[in-house]
């Protein structure tokens, strides 16, 4: 495994370049076959889940999603505020922004932007909450597409270019709508929830 996993990063470094030195030793970046695998598994469960649901009752998963959609409303929170302080103290601008510009504002920007990657893993729950509740219609080509590849996307983003205008991409451009559309979510279920 040692074997295919330096194989695999000499190809990447001989391709890509060199890589950012800020993540080196960070949990999941130094080694592309971890974030890889998480995507495989997840293709498979998303492909074999609703045969294994098929003859069960769906799961409630009431108490769960509830924990899990305030958890990812807090961290969505937490990456926006720091995000958007992070571009006010390194004095970003939305033109041609420098990967190393902003000195320890940089940082805060990378440090924020490798939760963004690690939440695309947790995210990686949605599809199988559908799965357990038999939701199937919701698992669509888009929404598999989506969670397959962001986490590859961003395991490339945090190794290559973990700063400069990547904080738009998934940033500022994302958070918000990720706190707005989780928090008409939780209180949509709230509500159907009390009116039932």
């Amino acid at each position: 495994m040692e074997s295919l996993d330096q194989t695999i990063n000499s190809y990447l470094d001989v391709w890509l370049g060199p890589r950012d030195p800020r993540v080196k030793g960070w949990f999941l970046l130094d080694n592309y076959i971890p974030t890889f695998i998480f995507s495989v598994l997840y293709l498979l469960i998303v492909w074999i889940g609703p045969k294994y649901m098929q003859n069960k009752q769906p799961f409630s998963c009431r108490g769960i999603l509830v924990v899990y959609n305030v958890g990812l409303t807090l961290l969505s929170l937490y990456m926006f505020y720091e995000l958007v302080t992070g571009v006010w103290e390194g004095g970003y601008n939305f033109f041609c922004q420098d990967t190393h510009s902003g000195g320890e504002a940089d940082m805060k920007i990378v440090r924020v932007l490798w939760w963004y990657y690690f939440s695309k893993l947790i995210e990686f729950m949605d599809t199988f909450f559908f799965i357990l509740r038999k939701n199937h219609y919701q698992i669509t080509v888009l929404h598999v597409y989506h969670h397959a590849s962001m986490l590859n996307i961003w395991w490339f983003v945090m190794n290559w270019v973990p700063c400069g205008h990547c904080k738009y991409c998934g940033g500022e451009n994302l958070q918000h709508t990720y706190v707005v559309l989780f928090k008409a979510k939780f209180c949509h279920r709230m509500h159907i929830s009390t009116s039932h």
